[in-house]
C-alpha cells in the first residue's frame, strides 16, 4: 500500500471505529416498501386493513348463503318430483313455517350478536359463552308455543278457506318439521358465536359438507324409502342436525370453547334483561321484513290472473333471495366489525368500518341492478315455458334491481345498528317504511291505480327507498363515542360472578385474536384438505 493512500482513510471522520461496509444496522435503516407506504399514507393503509377485515367475515358468509340457498332448492326439486299437490302443500307449509317459526327464531338469535361482538372486542370472552347459553335456552323456550301452533296448522288453514287436500299435505310437512326448531335453536346461536370471533371458514366447510349430504339423504328418504312429502321435510331436519353436529365437533376439537365457555351454571339463568332488550326488537325487525314477502304472495293471488301472478311472484322472490345473499353477508361482516371495535373502545375504527361497509353496499346494489337488467328477458325461462309468466317476470326484474339500490345500503346499515346494539331503531324504521309507506302504495297501485302486478313491486321500491334514507339519516346522526361508552356498559354486565378475574388473564393470552382465528381457519382448512 502506498503512503499516499493512508491519509485518504484517515481524513474520513470516525474511520478508526466505523466500518460502514460491514455494519449490520444498515439493513434495518432502509425501510421496506410497506413501511414507507404506511408512514406516507396511514389512512390508506387503515382503509385497506378495514376492507380486508370486513371481507374476512363477509366472503365466507356469501358461500354459506349459497350453500343454504342450494339446500332449499334441492328440497323444492324433490317436492316437485312428487307432483303438484305435494309441491303446493310443501310450499304452503314452508311459507307458514317462515312466518310463524323460522323468522322468530332467527330474529331472537340476532339479539346475542351485539353482545358477543362487543364482548369479543372488549376481550370479555366468558360473556360470549354465557350469551350462547342464554340464547339457546331462549330459542328452545320459544319453540314450545311455535310447536303448538304448527300442530294446529291444518285447522288454521281450513279456517282461512284453504282446500282440504292442500291443507293435509301442508300439515304433514310441517309436523315432520317440528324437530327442526330444536336444531335451529342451537344452530343460530352457534353461528353467531363463531362469527363474532371472526371464525368463518370452518363454518363454511361445515355448511358445505352438510349440503353435500343433503342430496343422498333426500334420495334415500324420498326415492328409496318412498316417504313422500314426509321424506322431504325429514331430509331438511336431518341436514340441519348434521350441520349442528359438525359445528359442535369443530368447536370441541379445535378448542374454540376453552376461553369463552364458563361451564354450565346458574349464571346463564340470570342477567336476561340485556339479552331480551336486544332480542325482542331484533325479532320484530326480522319478522317485519320476512312477512312482507309472504303478504306479497297472498296479495298476488287476488290479481286478474292469479295463477300466473303467483307463479311469477314465486320466481321473483327466489331471485331476491339469491341477490339478498350479498348484502346480508356484508351486513354480518359490518355488524361484527362495528361490535368488535366498539367493545375495544375504538369509536373511530367502528365508524370507519361502517363507512367502508356502506361503500361496499352501494357497489353491491349497483351490481344487482345491472344483473337484474341484463337477465330480465331470459331469467324466467329457466323456471317455466309459460309466456305470460315470462312476460310478467321480465317486466318486474328491473324494478327489483332498483329495489336493491336501496336494499343493499339499508341491509348494511341494519348491520351497523345491530353492531351498536340499537335494534329497536331498526325495527321502528322497518315498521314505518314497509307497512306505513310501502304497503299502502303497493295496495293502491295494484288494486286501484291500474298497475296490477307491477304495483306490488313499486310499493316495495318505495319501502326500500324510504327505509334506506331513514337508515342513512340514523347512521349520520350516530355519536360513536357515546356508542363506545354504551358498549363498555353492556360488556361490564354479565359473568362477573363466575369469572373471578379470569378475564384479565385471558386478555393477556389473547392479545392478537386475528392471529388466533387465522390459525384456527388454516388448521381446519389443511385438515379438511387431508
Amino acid at each position: 500500500m502506498s503512503a499516499s493512500s493512508v491519509p485518504l482513510l484517515s481524513d474520513q471522520p470516525n474511520s478508526p471505529t466505523t466500518n460502514h461496509s460491514l455494519t449490520p444496522p444498515l439493513i434495518s435503516e432502509n425501510p421496506t416498501i410497506s413501511t414507507t407506504v404506511a408512514d406516507k399514507y396511514p389512512f390508506l393503509c387503515l382503509l385497506l386493513s378495514e376492507c380486508k377485515s370486513i371481507a374476512h367475515v363477509a366472503l365466507p358468509m356469501i358461500f354459506v348463503g349459497f350453500f343454504m340457498y342450494s339446500r332449499s332448492m334441492i328440497s323444492m326439486l324433490f317436492l316437485g318430483q312428487l307432483g303438484d299437490l305435494s309441491l303446493a302443500g310443501g310450499s304452503l307449509a314452508i311459507g307458514f313455517a317462515n312466518i310463524t317459526g323460522y323468522s322468530v327464531l332467527s330474529g331472537l338469535a340476532s339479539g346475542m350478536e351485539p353482545i358477543c361482538g362487543q364482548a369479543f372486542g372488549a376481550k370479555r370472552f366468558k360473556l360470549l359463552g354465557l350469551a350462547l347459553q342464554r340464547t339457546v335456552i331462549l330459542l328452545l323456550l320459544s319453540s314450545i308455543p311455535i310447536s303448538f301452533l304448527w300442530l294446529n296448522m291444518k285447522k288454521i288453514l281450513i279456517f282461512c278457506g284453504q282446500e282440504d287436500d292442500i291443507a293435509n299435505e301442508a300439515h304433514s310437512f310441517i309436523l315432520c318439521s317440528i324437530p327442526d326448531l330444536i336444531a335451529l335453536s342451537f344452530l343460530h346461536p352457534l353461528r353467531i358465536y363463531l362469527r363474532c370471533q371472526s371464525i368463518n371458514l370452518p363454518l363454511t366447510y361445515c355448511v358445505g359438507l352438510s349440503v353435500l349430504f343433503h342430496i343422498p339423504i333426500n334420495y334415500l328418504l324420498v326415492s328409496v324409502l318412498d316417504l313422500g312429502i314426509h321424506g322431504v321435510a325429514l331430509g331438511a331436519v336431518w341436514t340441519n342436525f348434521n350441520l349442528v353436529g359438525s359445528v359442535i365437533i369443530f368447536i370441541l376439537v379445535f378448542g374454540v370453547y376453552k376461553n369463552s365457555w364458563p361451564g354450565f351454571s346458574s349464571a346463564c339463568l340470570k342477567e336476561w334483561k340485556s339479552l331480551l332488550r336486544l332480542a325482542i326488537p331484533s325479532c320484530v325487525s326480522v319478522c317485519l321484513e320476512w312477512w312482507w314477502y309472504e303478504i306479497m304472495i297472498m296479495l298476488s293471488g287476488f290479481m286478474m290472473n292469479p295463477q300466473s301472478t303467483v307463479a311469477s311472484m314465486g320466481i321473483l322472490i327466489q331471485t331476491t333471495a339469491l341477490i339478498y345473499i350479498f348484502p346480508s353477508s356484508l351486513s354480518v361482516g359490518v355488524s361484527t366489525r362495528v361490535g368488535n371495535e366498539l367493545g375495544a373502545n375504538q369509536p373511530n375504527r367502528a365508524k370507519l368500518a361502517a363507512i367502508v361497509g356502506l361503500c361496499f353496499s352501494f357497489f353491491s346494489g349497483l351490481s344487482a341492478l345491472v344483473f337484474a337488467f341484463k337477465v330480465r328477458k331470459v331469467w324466467a325461462t329457466m323456471f317455466t315455458n309459460d309466456t305470460e309468466i315470462i312476460e310478467l317476470t321480465s317486466l318486474v326484474l328491473p324494478i327489483i334491481g332498483l329495489c336493491e339500490l336501496g336494499n343493499c345500503p339499508q341491509t348494511t346499515t341494519c348491520g351497523v345498528l345491530r353492531g351498536t346494539a340499537r335494534p329497536t331503531l331498526g325495527a321502528n324504521i322497518n315498521l314505518v317504511c314497509f307497512y306505513m309507506v310501502g304497503m299502502p302504495i303497493a295496495i293502491w297501485l295494484s288494486f286501484y291505480g291500474g298497475w296490477d302486478f307491477k304495483g306490488l313491486w313499486i310499493g316495495l321500491l318505495a319501502a326500500q327507498a324510504s327505509c334506506a334514507m331513514a337508515m342513512l339519516m340514523a347512521l349520520a346522526r350516530t355519536n360513536w363515542e357515546e356508542q363506545a361508552e354504551r358498549a363498555q356498559e353492556l360488556t361490564r354486565t354479565g359473568p362477573l360472578e363466575i369469572e373471578n378475574g379470569e378475564d384479565v388473564e385471558q386478555n393477556e393470552t389473547f392479545e392478537n385474536d386475528d392471529d388466533r382465528n387465522g390459525r384456527l381457519n388454516s388448521m381446519v382448512e389443511s385438515d379438511l384438505e387431508v
